[in-house]
């Protein structure tokens, strides 16, 4: 009764309600009727299933059968519950609900492991990220941790002239690993965007260069994935 389990095909029958559905779940792991049924009122009120908790499940949309999925993973109120790829296939209004529900799930303390080839949903939801290729886990931290030890922060500086002079103040700089530049657009590689984005505007103010533009870009968890695996995930 610890863990939870929620598959990708999902586990919806089709001539059962999913009221039926949860109160069954509960009874399987060993809880009493009247307690079961507390409990279905329970998945069904937090996961939004009033509406059409009574109706066969034949008659579900995608995204509310996935809903009664993970409801019925959790219905026993496990420490940990792993979700595999739970929002494959979703519309996007559904697939936005569902992450409502995993981080509802999270701050209600319950460990979560999730599966999914959204690597943007990874980094949206999780504390620590895994990154597994053939089987092994290749790389793993905090969506942050891992977004720096790739590339760190770019900061894109559009000056009003003076382009040169800019790139020759900032170049050299310790807090610029790299620099770039196109006439007056700097892009510059920094460990941290914001503690080198203040030093970039001192910099620049105590010049008197005037600043036209000034922006902060991420690497993302693709571009994890692709430089520890060596390809894309698309390509995987």
């Amino acid at each position: 009764r610890q863990i939870g389990y929620v598959a990708q095909g999902g586990s919806t029958w089709d001539t059962v309600t999913a009221r039926e559905e949860l109160v069954l779940q509960a009874r399987l792991y060993g809880i009493g009727k009247a307690q079961a049924r507390q409990l279905a009122q329970r998945a069904i009120e937090g996961f939004q299933l009033t509406e059409f908790a009574d109706r066969k499940c034949q008659t579900y949309s995608g995204g509310q059968r996935r809903r009664v999925d993970v409801a019925l993973g959790i219905i026993h109120a496990p420490k940990v519950v792993f979700l595999d790829e739970p929002t494959t296939g979703l519309d996007p209004q559904s697939r936005a609900h569902m992450w409502d529900e995993v981080r509802r799930l999270r701050d209600e303390g319950m460990t979560v492991f999730l599966t999914t080839h959204y690597l943007e949903e990874a980094d949206a939801l999780c504390d620590r990220v895994a990154i597994i290729d053939h089987g092994e886990i290749v790389t793993e931290g905090t969506p942050d941790e891992l977004k720096r030890e790739v590339a760190g922060d770019v900061v894109t500086v559009g000056v009003n002239g003076n382009g040169d002079k800019a790139a020759a103040l900032l170049d050299g700089q310790p807090y610029v690993r790299q620099l770039e530049q196109s006439e007056n657009v700097l892009r510059l590689y920094v460990d941290t965007g914001a503690v080198a984005i203040p030093q970039i505007l001192r910099t620049l103010d105590g010049a008197g260069l005037d600043l036209g533009s000034i922006e902060l870009h991420r690497p993302s968890l693709d571009d994890v994935f692709l430089t520890k695996t060596g390809r894309s995930l698309r390509e995987s």
